[in-house]
């Protein structure tokens, strides 16, 4: 089993290959439906990881792989740009969960 990257920009892609991670750089939404379709047909990828630009920009794309495919596990990673969510978005994910302010 392994994990294969899906990302926007050849930065990342480097840095994710450096740890022994290999993977494709897409920039159209053909390109990523292309490549998803690719990564989820093959039996050896267990990991998908894919920047968090695309489940901003095509989350019908994204979403539809997350609902219908049992394999690979699908996670959005930051890119060198740093990630879109809130500096306190783990707290406030905690406190809507369990209902306690830390």
């Amino acid at each position: 089993m392994k994990m294969y990257l899906i990302s926007d920009n050849v930065d990342t892609l480097t840095g994710m290959r450096l740890a022994g991670v290999e993977g494709v750089v897409v920039h159209e939404r053909p390109e990523l439906k292309e490549a998803l379709e690719r990564a989820v047909a093959d039996p050896d990828i267990a990991v998908l990881l894919l920047t968090e630009k695309f489940g901003r920009e095509f989350p019908d794309i994204v979403n539809d792989v997350r609902l219908h495919c049992r394999t690979p596990l699908l996670i959005e990673i930051p890119d060198r740009h740093g990630t879109g969510r809130r500096a306190d978005f783990i707290t406030s994910y905690v406190n809507e969960a369990i209902g306690l302010k830390l």
